[in-house]
């Protein structure tokens, strides 16, 4: 069996266990960016996959689907154009308890990381996506992120921040951006394996931000791991203060086509 062979088997291993576990999902994309790319030329496929372990029983809005145990798995096909640049695709598809699956939308991304001397341990880039949600996740059938990315690598650590900003295209909603960030913090604690957290917040609108009492702040405990070309980012989550979702399960698993 070649490399692409056993590639497609473990995604279709991973999306079936994730299937079998339980419905329809909450966030398509949990994740802290880092200075990770694809080479010029090079293909790759990141699967997300999200289930909420316990969350929210009531829709926020007309026509939204609970997040309590949600299940949305999402393949993100990417291609590396230059050194500094890669594109992205996401195909968002969530599953429901009854056996129907349902596409979500789709969303492009185009992200950028500042060129770098070898050895250099600080990075910092910008990431911008827009996309296609449907009423099912969103209010909005059009939006975009703009997601800056700040950070700091050495043998033992990682540290990445993300200042995102996130906001409405269309629809009766508001289009002032929402302030949503993540961090990452990771420390290698065997060869090829880091743990850490990640947190992640719900501020609100930019230019008024919630009071600190109203806003909704998530943290997971992280590990990740690499071996040879497999990559793996798995996390469980719990919400804390004005949180919807109280316990989330994540996982990434990341194939590069070279």
């Amino acid at each position: 069996m070649n490399y692409k062979q056993i590639t497609c088997s473990l995604v279709a291993a991973a999306g079936l266990a994730l299937i079998s576990s339980v419905g329809f999902a909450a966030p398509d994309e949990i994740q802290v960016y880092t200075e990770e790319m694809n080479d010029p030329g090079e293909f790759g496929l990141e699967l997300h996959a999200n289930y909420t372990i316990d969350g929210a029983r009531q829709a926020g809005f007309e026509g939204e689907k609970p997040a309590h145990h949600m299940l949305q798995v999402t393949p993100e096909f990417s291609y590396g154009i230059t050194k500094s640049l890669e594109a992205g695709l996401y195909v968002p598809f969530a599953f429901s308890p009854d056996g129907n699956t349902y596409n979500n939308g789709l969303r492009f991304r185009l992200k950028f990381i500042a060129p770098r001397e070898e050895g250099e341990s600080f990075f910092w880039g910008f990431n911008t996506e827009v996309g296609y949600s449907t009423r099912r996740v969103s209010e909005s059938y059009w939006g975009m992120e703009l997601r800056p990315i700040i950070g700091y690598r050495t043998e033992n650590w990682l540290v990445s921040f993300n200042p995102i900003l996130d906001m409405s295209l269309s629809g009766n909603v508001s289009r002032e951006p929402s302030f949503e960030p993540g961090l990452k913090v990771t420390r290698k604690v065997s060869e090829g394996t880091h743990a850490g957290f990640e947190y992640y917040g719900e501020y609100g609108p930019m230019h008024h931000t919630l009071p600190a009492n109203e806003r909704a702040h998530y943290l997971y405990g992280v590990v990740d791991i690499e071996k040879k070309d497999l990559d793996i980012n798995f996390g469980i989550g719990h919400g804390f203060d004005n949180a919807s979702d109280q316990w989330v399960a994540k996982a990434i698993i990341a194939f590069p086509f070279k």
